[in-house]
């Protein structure tokens, strides 16, 4: 038996207002179904963050429900669980909830057993770190539910695990459940593959399907796992998939024009524009000298970022950033005009989105939700 384990692939994200980055993401989601499909796996797991707001456009909404209908008509199944860029803390009713009702994917994120053959699924929406002592129990009888079965256990989380990264780790590795074969993760956007001794089976992190605005510009391979599991071992084999390039590199204001030239030599094999970072050092910065020197570099680049950071006389480190990572910037200033990440989260992932697709009447639902939800939590 086989089966795919996709996560992060936040449908709907459009970088540096680019259709065509909206669409890298579709095709490399595509790219899993498709070789999901020819590979012949028996069901497929979506560890979360399926859509990158929780109020996704339309064509992010078809492509997953196109997607889905393509497994199914396979009688490939689906699972699903959220993350948190899935669900909205002012509304009550996830996007992908529509999928289970359709009965296109089952959705599997409130901890209780689901079985498919002999395999034991069990998900839990992402939690946050507050909400995971409440669910020590929960844990521990599904624990015992997966030491009874003799199938394979297969255990789907949208968490950080502190051993991996310890910035973004909410759970310890010891803090799971022990008694599963395979550990399907979501939310980290690095792919990672450990075998814990006092766990199961291993633990897996495919890492998200494409670079999103939080990754930040740099050279590296996205994919998704295929797990075998028709022996009583978990065998996973991650799967690259072909992404848009995207690199930094570090120059100096005198070598400039000749790392300029070695990258039009490196980009000419490339059968997609490239997304090119480069990080200047130096001192008397040009503004005007440096864009002429990168200028050529604009028409054979989807997107071409510039930093330079120079001294001070305090030699501390200045840096100047030539276009901004508008995501970024954005919600910095909505947090230091709103005086809270929450709001700013409110107003940037999911009020904006609405208002700059002219969806007034959502938009106006989402305020009006909102400010009674803030009325019933000042009672």
């Amino acid at each position: 038996m086989l089966f795919s384990h996709i996560s992060d692939t936040h449908l709907g994200l459009m970088q540096y207002g680019s259709d065509e980055r909206e669409n890298d993401i579709y095709d490399a989601f595509n790219q899993t179904i498709d070789i999901s499909i020819k590979d012949h796996v028996d069901f497929v797991i979506f560890s979360g963050d399926i859509f990158h707001v929780p109020t996704p456009n339309g064509r992010a909404i078809l492509q997953m429900a196109n997607a889905l209908k393509r497994l199914k008509d396979q009688n490939i199944k689906s699972f699903f669980i959220l993350g948190e860029h899935d669900v909205s803390r002012i509304r009550g009713t996830p996007i992908p909830y529509v999928y289970h009702n359709l009965e296109f994917a089952k959705y599997i994120g409130q901890g209780k057993p689901v079985y498919f053959q002999d395999v034991m699924l069990v998900g839990f929406d992402k939690l946050r770190k507050n909400e995971i002592p409440s669910h020590e129990k929960q844990f521990e009888d599904v624990d015992s539910l997966a030491e009874k079965h003799k199938g394979h256990k297969i255990l789907v989380m949208h968490q950080g695990i502190t051993e991996i990264n310890k910035f973004a780790g909410e759970l310890t590795s010891t803090d799971l459940p022990k008694n599963f074969t395979y550990y399907a993760m979501g939310h980290l956007h690095d792919h990672f593959l450990k075998k814990f001794s006092h766990l199961g089976g291993p633990l897996a992190y495919p890492g998200s399907i494409e670079l999103t605005t939080s990754e930040g510009i740099k050279e590296t391979k996205k994919g998704f796992y295929e797990v075998d599991i028709s022996s009583s071992e978990a065998k996973p084999n991650w799967i690259e998939l072909d992404i848009r390039p995207q690199f930094s590199t570090k120059t100096s204001v005198e070598e400039l024009s000749s790392t300029v030239s070695e990258i039009l030599e490196k980009i000419k094999s490339f059968s997609k524009k490239p997304i090119i970072e480069l990080k200047i050092e130096g001192e008397k910065i040009q503004t005007d000298q440096i864009q002429a020197q990168i200028s050529s570099l604009y028409q054979h680049a989807l997107y071409c970022s510039w930093k330079v950071n120079t001294k001070n006389r305090d030699d501390s480190s200045v840096l100047f950033d030539r276009p901004a990572r508008i995501d970024d910037k954005l919600f910095k200033l909505a947090v230091n005009s709103l005086g809270s990440e929450k709001l700013a989260n409110f107003a940037v992932n999911e009020l904006l989105p609405l208002l700059s697709s002219n969806q007034l009447d959502e938009a106006t639902g989402v305020v009006v939700e909102n400010f009674e939800k803030f009325k019933s939590d000042k009672k």
